[in-house]
């Protein structure tokens, strides 16, 4: 059957009040719940919306990373999240959650809601045009038979990333005992600058940095850009973005070369049998780490911190055999987080077969 969205869901407007729940959650591009900044005042929460188990929330700007950012709470758990952001349940008995979050991770449907925002300062998508958007629904069966294998991906994808905190607390926990039985030294002693330049022009290949601490395609426009004064990555080497290292935009080169902008930083450890790359990563991807540089970082239009302030960045630096104990914790986590990454692609790129499968079997039924 077709039917207007708005028929099918229904407005939660309920606020957290002045001893209400401290789980407070932010809504990520990725389509899921995330902690939240360390600048929110748990303490001063009271007028933030209650988003019960089975409820979704959404956030109404689309203007950032032009994606519809949702979050599904199957947690069982009340959790609270900011009062510009709306929340909505369903009615299960027409409209199952787990089908219409197959229905939002469509790509067709950020570009549906990019595309219906509005506004002068910041576009907005909001609960009325949610309201408006007409669906086909097919019967509750054929719902939970396609939701199921929806379902059934995305706990596989959860698993995994449990996996990987687990992991990386392991590592944590091997820092934290090392920073306290070591002293510190400074790591200015064990890394040095590299300033190669891709004046012959021996690749194209530009990549950026994002806040995950990984090399992706460059979202810069390049078209028409001379390549000659980027600067060239090796395999082994490090790149940064000074003015945005603080949100974790450092990434450990895996692959034989790449170039990035001329204003970012690039080095490399001096004596890899001293110090690991690998080991070296697994401290500045803390979040201590990011933290300290943005406390350090100065500047007027923009914060810096500079390859002089990477080297004063102190860190215990143990036997060569316990650092490659760690950074072989650390790798197995990256590497497990890299399976779940592309399982959550495969999550989201099914998830239009899926609803086109439902629709499909339940027109035959007519």
């Amino acid at each position: 059957m077709i039917y207007r969205l708005g028929e099918l869901i229904e407005r939660r407007n309920e606020r957290n009040g002045v001893n209400g729940s401290k789980n407070v959650k932010g809504i990520s591009v990725m389509k899921q719940f995330r902690s939240i900044s360390p600048k929110v005042n748990i303490d001063n929460i009271a007028s933030y919306k209650v988003c019960r188990p089975g409820d979704f929330a959404f956030v109404q700007t689309t203007a950032h990373e032009k994606v519809f950012a949702y979050a599904y709470n199957d947690t069982g758990e009340i959790i609270v999240v900011s009062y510009v952001n709306e929340v909505f349940y369903v009615d299960e008995e027409r409209l199952l959650p787990e089908y219409l979050c197959m229905y939002f991770n469509r790509s067709e449907f950020d570009r549906y809601a990019r595309f219906h925002s509005t506004g002068s300062v910041r576009e907005v998508f909001s609960f009325s045009d949610l309201c408006a958007i007409t669906l086909e629904v097919p019967p509750i069966d054929i719902q939970r038979k396609y939701a199921g294998v929806y379902t059934a991906m995305r706990d596989h994808h959860r698993a995994l990333s449990r996996g990987i905190e687990d992991l990386r607390l392991v590592c944590d926990m091997y820092i934290e005992d090392l920073r306290r039985k070591m002293p510190c030294v400074r790591l200015g002693d064990y890394i040095v600058e590299v300033n190669d330049r891709n004046t012959d022009m021996i690749t194209d290949n530009v990549k950026g940095i994002n806040s995950e601490g990984k090399f992706i395609e460059t979202r810069a426009n390049t078209l028409g850009l001379d390549f000659r004064n980027y600067k060239i990555v090796r395999r082994g080497q490090f790149a940064y973005n000074p003015a945005r290292i603080n949100i974790g935009s450092l990434a450990l080169s895996h692959d034989d070369m790449c170039i990035v902008s001329p204003m970012y930083v690039v080095f490399e450890v001096a004596d890899e049998e001293k110090l690991l790359p690998e080991y070296l990563m697994l401290w500045l991807d803390r979040a201590e780490t990011q933290r300290y540089a943005g406390f350090v970082s100065i500047g007027t239009t923009r914060d810096i911190f500079s390859f002089n302030d990477m080297c004063e960045v102190k860190i215990p630096i143990p036997d060569i055999t316990i650092q490659r104990s760690i950074a072989n914790i650390y790798t197995a986590a990256q590497k497990r987080k890299s399976l779940a990454d592309h399982l959550n692609t495969l999550t989201k790129n099914i998830c239009p077969i899926l609803i086109k499968g439902s629709i499909d079997e339940a027109s035959l039924m007519i």
